[in-house]
């Protein structure tokens, strides 16, 4: 409604502010959400009376919010009404504004709207924090200047958005999956809300092959939600969980939508082939069932389509599994050097796996203890730490 979206974020919180002051002792409205509405919009108007310079902006909003005298009638949710249905998935297509680059669009919507801190965004995409801050006030800057119209994209400029919101999607889930920091090792009201999301997106555009890989990839990754952690709260790692408990429900509507992406020709493409990873994992009842070299070669393929560090990384897992610690290793030692792995705790965990494997104790130990030191998640630190000891145990003489 205003046009800001630096404005806006300030409206909503004043709107939170008096929610706290007022509601403890007047007590929660029956429609919270419409007074916080109301309440931002009031705070919207004195804003603009104060300021002279925007008094034509003024008569617009007061035009749309249908002012009557001290009173601002519930009219907004007409103009929002579109084929989407769906506040947080609205707003976030309108966020993945075309005139922003993907980064900045990708990281502006997880911040405002994903849930996730500067921190976490940084983690997913491999770079520091102030690059992750620096991108955020340029996106907002940028709408601003441009005078871009937060209205929803319809037909082909729906489409030209997808790709964005689907990444967004993608990494709200991968928080909720392992989460950055913090005491637990999931976060699975994040996992729940981007598979929410994923399921509306294959309602919305049925003929998206990698809409429904993604809606793939997530059903089957949450399968396993249950078996990823113990009573204590501790992960337990994939080869280790009791498969007893993997949700075959949310299995079979994995699969199913796998089936549909491969139909409509997304099997090449990277969520697709992301999900049909999963699916050799949650298709096997046992860890020795797993089909590693066919995993092996779908990380292949994904290297081609998207090659990055973080996939051959994952390839090096699958190549270990199915030929050898040291088939492993020779591929985590040709990206050893890359910038944007120096900092990633992965690197280090998963190349003293191997070096455990191989026997080298010692060395693995050193690795283990590195990766402990650069992951911020307790649960994690913990995992590694004890690997680290088990290192120890097993390089002791006799």
């Amino acid at each position: 409604m205003v046009h800001d979206v630096g404005l806006a974020e300030d409206l909503a919180q004043d709107a939170l502010v008096a929610a706290l002051e007022q509601w403890p002792g007047a007590g929660v409205p029956p429609n919270p959400g419409a007074w916080l509405m109301a309440t931002a919009k009031y705070h919207a108007i004195d804003r603009l009376r104060r300021n002279t310079r925007l008094a034509q902006k003024y008569q617009q909003l007061g035009h749309e919010l249908a002012i009557a005298g001290d009173r601002v009638e519930p009219d907004f949710d007409a103009a929002l009404d579109d084929a989407i249905g769906d506040d947080l998935l609205r707003l976030i297509f309108i966020a993945c504004h075309p005139v922003l680059s993907t980064e900045a669009r990708v990281a502006l919507t997880l911040r405002l709207l994903g849930g996730l801190t500067t921190d976490e965004i940084a983690r997913a995409f491999l770079v520091t924090e102030p690059t992750v801050a620096q991108r955020i006030v340029r996106a907002k800057r940028t709408l601003a200047q441009k005078r871009v119209p937060f209205e929803v994209p319809r037909g082909p400029e729906l489409v030209e958005r997808l790709s964005s919101v689907l990444e967004v999607v993608y990494l709200i889930f991968n928080e909720g999956y392992t989460a950055t920091a913090g005491e637990r090792w999931m976060r699975p009201e994040l996992c729940v809300e981007a598979l929410r999301l994923g399921r509306i997106l294959a309602r919305l555009a049925p003929a998206e092959p990698e809409v429904h890989g993604l809606v793939a990839l997530m059903e089957i990754q949450a399968s396993r939600s249950r078996a990823r952690v113990n009573r204590a709260g501790e992960p337990v790692l994939l080869l280790e969980q009791n498969r007893a408990v993997w949700d075959q429900l949310l299995i079979r509507r994995g699969l199913a939508a796998l089936a549909r992406a491969e139909q409509l020709g997304g099997a090449r493409m990277p969520y697709t082939l992301q999900a049909a990873i999963a699916a050799c994992h949650a298709r096997a009842r046992t860890p020795a069932a797993t089909d590693w070299p066919r995993i092996a070669a779908l990380y292949a393929m994904l290297a081609e389509v998207t090659p990055s560090p973080i996939v051959e990384l994952n390839r090096a897992v699958a190549v270990s599994m199915a030929s050898g610690p040291q088939a492993g290793l020779d591929i985590l030692d040709a990206i050893a050097g890359e910038p944007a792995l120096q900092a990633y705790h992965l690197l280090p965990g998963v190349r003293a796996d191997f070096l455990f494997k191989l026997g080298r104790s010692a060395e693995a130990r050193t690795d283990f203890e590195r990766a402990a030191s650069l992951t911020r998640n307790a649960r994690e630190r913990e995992l590694l730490l004890d690997r680290a000891r088990d290192c120890e145990t097993a390089a002791a003489p006799g």
